[in-house]
């Protein structure tokens, strides 16, 4: 760490100049803006916008990840001093401007419009040049939020780590559920089910409607290398969309969440594989499903803010200096 950065670095959410480059803030003070990013609702010249959506009324079981974009701003404290790693010396912080676009603004009591709200929040980040990546939230923000990167790509891949397929049926165009969402993105055309895979998936569906299962258990037993292979394999160079629930962790690592299952990946085994992915055309992504309440040690907390890093050096990659993508 740079101690003498350290002594003057303070709030750089408001006072940093430039949109690039590592901060050394003091991780216990300031404001927690993600990753020390500035805050900002201007998106010229950016790259990637972080966004919080604090939403949680959809939720099947225990409530609170309108918390989780809040918790997870305070743990991304802990890692902007360095480069991530793993991703061979790629220094996402220093080579991309990223900013912290703040959380969406949506009124809790109407919640009809709040499908809607979402797209056109994601819209404008879009419209804007830059992709997005957001912090929920309960997992059926992903719904409205492919709908705007659907009217972009067309039919995108979805990469989704979970231990729900979220694919129960759902023909009811007027439910919001974060166990159906999926269900409805594949009925509306905004994902392609042959090139979409699930991983660590531990529920039982009967019908995930064409899209590829790669369960726990298989992961546990082929190991990270060859789950990363198998994904690899399915998504090819379709344009992709990387939707990461913390119930994908098996309680052990992420015990915050509002419905957790046994058995799941470990946090070692998921930060192989998001690694061992680099090179997929990630467009866009979100972390989902961190509920602070239930999880005093915000270990849960600490886990998102680092697949939220993961996903940034992920969707990077392809846009660092002299990748050629």
């Amino acid at each position: 760490m740079a101690l003498k950065d350290a002594a003057t670095e303070v709030d750089l959410a408001f006072t940093r100049d430039d949109l690039k480059g590592l901060a050394h803030e003091n991780s216990f003070g300031g404001v927690p803006s993600f990753l020390r990013r500035r805050y900002t609702k201007a998106l010229a010249g950016v790259d990637l916008a972080i966004t919080g959506v604090p939403f949680d009324l959809a939720v099947t079981n225990r409530p609170g990840t309108r918390l989780g974009p809040r918790a997870v701003r305070e743990a991304s404290t802990l890692q902007p001093f360095d480069p991530p790693v793993y991703w061979d010396g790629f220094s996402p912080l220093e080579e991309l401007a990223i900013v912290d676009y703040g959380d969406i603004a949506f009124d809790y009591a109407n919640l009809p419009v709040f499908p809607d709200r979402l797209t056109a929040h994601i819209r404008e980040i879009l419209t804007a040049g830059a992709a997005s990546i957001a912090i929920g939230g309960d997992h059926y923000i992903s719904f409205p939020i492919l709908r705007a990167y659907a009217e972009k790509y067309g039919p995108l891949s979805l990469l989704q780590f979970d231990a729900h397929s979220d694919t129960w049926p759902d023909d009811d165009l007027t439910r919001i559920d974060h166990g159906t969402m999926f269900y409805k993105a594949v009925k509306e055309g905004l994902i392609d089910p042959a090139r979409s895979v699930q991983v660590g998936i531990r529920t039982v569906n009967a019908d995930t409607l064409g899209v590829a299962s790669l369960t726990a258990r298989e992961v546990h037993e082929a190991g990270p290398a060859e789950a990363a292979a198998r994904i690899r394999a399915i998504l090819g160079d379709a344009p992709t969309y990387v939707t990461f629930d913390i119930d994908c962790l098996d309680p052990a690592f992420a015990p915050g969440t509002g419905t957790p299952v046994w058995g799941g990946l470990a946090s070692w085994q998921a930060a192989a594989i998001l690694r061992d992915l680099a090179g997929i055309k990630m467009v866009g992504g979100d972390m989902v499903e961190v509920s602070p309440p239930f999880d005093h040690g915000d270990i849960t907390a600490v886990a998102g803010a680092h697949v939220v890093m993961e996903l940034i050096c992920l969707w990077g990659w392809r846009h660092r200096r002299g990748a050629g993508a």
